[in-house]
């Protein structure tokens, strides 16, 4: 039902996208209201949103067993940090299966990635959770569980079924399950593999592809750890595929993939800033990687910079107001009272978002 903002309570669920007068999504459907959440209607000059069925109140005098319990969202964002770490713990197990025995089990994948979806699917900013996520350390492992988690969220973005989104997110989960049998040695070198130690990184594709097949894992969730690295215009490897020859999952979790590996710290590089890594992805969505994924992708993160303090490269600190609707990637932004268009001052560049 559609009510006046003013109306609209902490804990009310949206019943559809909201999206604002330019038409760029500022929260997705399904999303319990916080307090910022409202604010950011409100920025955003929404005077009515779809409200998911209310409950009434219940009538005065009625009985309760116990009070219903309260989760705050410093609570919900630890409750998510919480299930990243055991889904890390759980890949390490399932990489340490693979190498010993040769095979996966589907009861693992279930254990360590479901709990993290449960979380997940209530954590109301994604650009947050997925930066504090991320160290040097377990990079495979962490990396691993990031592109499930983003493969999924992308997959229910695009529409698509929870049953079809979990598919996604485990496809993302095990898309690297290769690199269990390439030497540690290559993947932690700090410095530049040789074009020999490249050719055997790239085998992982394959490697994690029969890997997958014997344990019976569904054919998409093989396909995608063969193809991820696969682009349109036929650059990818490991058989240069193109456009169509790809399968559609594999496209989704390349997106997931880049955008992981870019924000991550690694031993041979320093995660990139976020607004740099959405531009690099927003280029290669021009033959590279799949434009519609991509644009959607981007056009979900972009609402979660409003209230996000940023640093300019002349080292001057403010907070996004606005994102503007034709150049996305240059908000209005408050130093102090002073509120300065970026996309009317070219001069003036983000050097870094922070995630809190």
């Amino acid at each position: 039902m559609l009510i006046s903002i003013h109306q609209v309570k902490v804990g009310d669920r949206l019943g559809s996208d909201t999206f604002n007068g330019y038409g760029l999504l500022v929260l997705s459907a399904h999303t319990e209201l916080s307090v910022d959440d409202i604010e950011k209607l409100k920025l955003h000059h929404i005077d009515e949103v779809d409200i998911a069925f209310r409950t009434d109140d219940p009538e005065p005098g009625a009985a309760s067993d116990e009070s219903p319990p309260v989760l705050t969202e410093h609570a919900a964002s630890a409750a998510a940090v919480a299930a990243y770490h055991e889904a890390v713990d759980g890949m390490k197990s399932i990489f340490e299966q693979a190498t010993q025995k040769g095979i996966v089990y589907q009861d693992q994948i279930d254990n360590g990635f479901n709990p993290l979806v449960q979380q997940v699917h209530e954590e109301r900013d994604v650009v947050s959770l997925l930066l504090v996520l991320n160290s040097a350390d377990d990079y495979t492992y962490q990396h691993s569980v990031q592109v499930g988690m983003i493969s999924y969220y992308i997959a229910k973005w695009l529409g698509q079924s929870e049953a079809d989104a979990m598919l996604a997110g485990k496809a993302g989960y095990l898309h690297d399950i290769g690199k269990g049998f390439i030497d540690p040695a290559i993947l932690q070198k700090p410095g530049k593999l040789t074009a020999e130690e490249y050719e055997r990184v790239k085998k992982h594709s394959i490697y994690g592809y029969e890997l997958l097949q014997r344990s019976g894992l569904p054919a998409e969730v093989c396909l995608t750890a063969l193809q991820h690295h696969e682009r349109l215009d036929g650059s990818g490897y490991p058989y240069g595929l193109r456009d169509d020859e790809i399968h559609p999952l594999a496209k989704i979790v390349a997106v997931a993939d880049i955008y992981s590996a870019m924000i991550s710290s690694r031993v041979y590089q320093k995660k990139r800033d976020l607004l740099f890594v959405l531009r690099e992805l927003h280029r290669c969505s021009f033959g590279q990687i799949d434009p519609h994924i991509t644009q959607l992708f981007i056009q979900h993160m972009v609402p979660n910079f409003i209230g996000k303090k940023i640093q300019l490269a002349s080292g001057e600190t403010g907070t996004i107001v606005l994102t503007h609707p034709t150049d996305v990637f240059r908000p209005l932004v408050n130093f102090d009272g002073t509120f300065i268009d970026l996309s009317e001052r070219m001069d003036l560049e983000v050097e870094h978002i922070f995630a809190d």
